[in-house]
């Protein structure tokens, strides 16, 4: 049962904006105009610029998903969400590994595709992400883990990854 609550988790959420959102936008507007005419040495740095971004953005997923698994014991969904605070991997760096892993596949997608729609549905998709999480989630993660959550807040940036691990006193 637990297995299932991620797995539809996983689907609705990340899967819709990473899968077929993306797919409709470029097939709608950029499938038309294919960017691989693009001489070899920028396909290839498109490439390349491409398989990184969503080499990490997997990664951090994949680290995120585990982590509200095993630590956390809730889900990615906010219907289902951790009953403890995750401190621990990617979490001592930066607030929102998960988000953070989605933006760096979707930047992925809009490179290797060529696709500026896919990269406005990214710009969207971060700015959104920016104001629901800091009016939304961050006051509710403020009322569920109280000053736990208001220490990891003021030590630990949202966005731009601290260069060293954060430690919570124990």
């Amino acid at each position: 049962m637990k297995m299932l609550r991620h797995i539809l988790a996983i689907l609705i959420l990340p899967g819709t904006v990473l899968v077929p959102v993306p797919i409709m936008l470029w097939l709608a507007t950029d499938a038309a105009y294919p960017f691989w005419t693009l001489g070899f040495p920028l396909l290839l740095v498109s490439f390349v610029a491409s398989i990184f971004c969503v080499a990490v953005g997997l990664t951090l997923m994949a680290k995120a998903i585990s982590l509200f698994a095993t630590v956390g014991e809730g889900t990615l969904a906010p219907w289902d969400p951790t009953q403890r605070l995750v401190v621990r991997g990617p979490y001592r760096h930066v607030r929102n590994p998960m988000i953070s892993g989605v933006n760096f596949i979707l930047l992925g997608e809009s490179i290797g595709l060529g696709s500026w729609s896919i990269a406005f549905w990214f710009l969207a998709f971060f700015l959104t992400n920016v104001l629901y999480i800091r009016f939304v989630e961050e006051p509710g993660l403020v009322r569920r883990f109280g000053e736990s959550y208001r220490e990891y807040r003021r030590n630990v940036p949202a966005w731009i990854p601290r260069r060293t691990p954060w430690n919570p006193p124990t």
